[in-house]
This record gives structure tokens, C-alpha cells and sequence, in this order.
């Protein structure tokens, strides 16, 4: 499994992250794809739940992430 960052802005300044464990950048982009125009709940790295729809985020951005080794 590799890890993703997906960032979902909804203007320049206001965001939210989440982190998502698949196969591939390409699993990663259709589980994007399949979440679009829907409600996702999650809990971010800092352990805050989110309910989100997708409907109003602007811009959706999802790149590979590669934690430092301790």
C-alpha cells in the first residue's frame, strides 16, 4: 500500500487534508473521482472528524506522500 495526501481547497486560503492508503496514484484519483459531488466523512491527521461535500470544494489535489523516518 502506498500512501496519498489528498487536499481539498475551497478558496486560497481555506482547506482541508486527508491521507489515504491504496494501490496506486491511479486507485487514489478513481476513489477521487467515485467521492465526487458526494458527502465523505473522515478524521485528519490531527484526529478531527470531517463531513465534507465534495460538491463544494474547488479545486482537489492528490499527490503521493512519503513520511520521514523517525
Amino acid at each position: 500500500m502506498q500512501e496519498f495526501k489528498v487536499t481539498y481547497f475551497f478558496d486560497e486560503q481555506h482547506y482541508v487534508r486527508r491521507f489515504i492508503h491504496v494501490e496506486s496514484q491511479e486507485v487514489a484519483e478513481a476513489l477521487i473521482r467515485k467521492e465526487r459531488d458526494h458527502y465523505i466523512e473522515f478524521t485528519d491527521s490531527r484526529g478531527i472528524y470531517h463531513e465534507l461535500n465534495t460538491r463544494n470544494v474547488r479545486v482537489t489535489q492528490v499527490s503521493a506522500y512519503h513520511r520521514k523516518k523517525k
